[in-house]
């Protein structure tokens, strides 16, 4: 449905967006992944047509973007976007759901059961008469959503849909997501800071650090299968193991890290320097040194833990720093704790390699 080439936007000098490219086929959720300032919100604004690129190009259903206001205001028409801090209007939830729907010239009659099944579908049935400006702010997501879901865009962008929501409202809002995504059937395309939200809402997510679209992938490509360092550091890939390929034989090398071995999968050359990463959930810690199918097994001795609800986050000295995650149950049966000596190991098939 959506093509983008060669995007770029500068702000007073400053480059938002360089050289973005995007593939958004029709009917699929893509997010858009990054830390703050990376450029989300930039790259949504152009999609919506609110602002246009200093270089590069959109195309929507094999039409570029038009330059003239009014051409652009016609294609505007065909896009929704919820943003990062949606407004109320004064007036009542009817009024505000409705507006789409009435600068369309739509009937009075139409306009009310359109309003109704939005409200119905984002479980605000009967707030119709509700003053907007009295609203939670969970609530305001919620009419905003069904305010942008009634003119049924093709296009449907969510700029931070929860980010200043608490845990339960963005629980709520997130379950709601789905439930529009899936009453519209269009495509959608949201940013997001937070990764586990990605994963949850969307099939595609796109990595944009700096300005830059990193990498493009299905959930699990991005998250075990990182390009690059910087997204593997992004999408929570605590261990990055520097070393240099030592050998390899039938896909697989061993990675010289400091006065260790580190078995993985990759078809580099001995002598490149790379980086192994591990995620810390791969990590399994043990008392002893048992036998273990783990390619990678290395005695070492607790530095430091950190409760994380659920789960402990555990820090290894094995010769390098190695993260281990594991729930709460296990590190108190476990005893474990600073100064304690354990073993961690890890399979050669959790190691994802990327060159330095």
């Amino acid at each position: 449905m959506i093509t983008i080439q060669g995007l770029s936007k500068q702000y007073d000098g400053h480059a938002a967006l360089r050289d973005v490219n995007l593939d958004v086929p029709d009917g699929s959720v893509t997010a858009i992944i990054g830390p703050s300032g990376s450029g989300k919100t930039t790259l949504l604004r152009l999609l919506d047509l609110l602002e246009q690129p200093d270089a590069g190009s959109i195309v929507f259903d094999g039409a570029e973007a038009p330059a003239t206001e009014a051409a652009r205001l016609s294609m505007r028409r065909r896009i929704g976007i919820v943003f990062q801090n949606p407004v109320a209007f004064s007036g009542s939830v009817l009024d505000n759901v409705s507006y789409g729907l009435r600068v369309r010239g739509h009937d009075r009659r139409s306009i009310r059961e359109s309003v109704r099944r939005a409200l119905e579908t984002v479980d605000l049935a009967g707030y119709e008469s509700r003053s907007a400006r009295t609203l939670s702010g969970g609530e305001i997501q919620r009419v905003a959503l069904a305010r942008t879901m009634v003119t049924e865009p093709r296009l449907l962008l969510l700029d931070e849909p929860t980010a200043n929501l608490d845990p339960i409202s963005t629980a709520r809002v997130e379950e709601l997501i789905g439930r529009v995504i899936a009453e519209l059937q269009t495509t959608v395309v949201m940013a997001t800071h937070d990764m586990a939200q990605g994963q949850r809402l969307a099939d595609r997510i796109g990595v944009l650090i700096g300005g830059s679209m990193l990498q493009v992938g299905n959930p699990s490509e991005v998250f075990n299968l990182p390009s690059s360092v910087h997204v593997a550091r992004f999408v929570g890939v605590e261990n990055l193991l520097e070393g240099t390929v030592e050998s390899g034989e039938a896909g697989m090398v061993n990675v010289r890290v400091g006065a260790h071995l580190v078995e993985g999968v990759s078809e580099l050359e001995p002598g490149v320097p790379v980086i192994a990463c591990v995620r810390p959930e791969e990590v399994v810690l043990a008392l002893t040194q048992a036998p273990t199918s783990a390619r990678n097994a290395f005695p070492g001795v607790i530095t430091a833990t950190a409760s994380m609800g659920p789960l402990v986050r555990v820090t290894v000295d094995c010769g390098f720093p190695l993260v281990a995650l594991v729930t709460a149950r296990s590190a108190q049966e476990l005893g474990l704790s600073s100064g304690a000596q354990v073993s961690a190991s890890f399979k050669a098939t959790g190691v994802h390699i990327v060159t330095r």
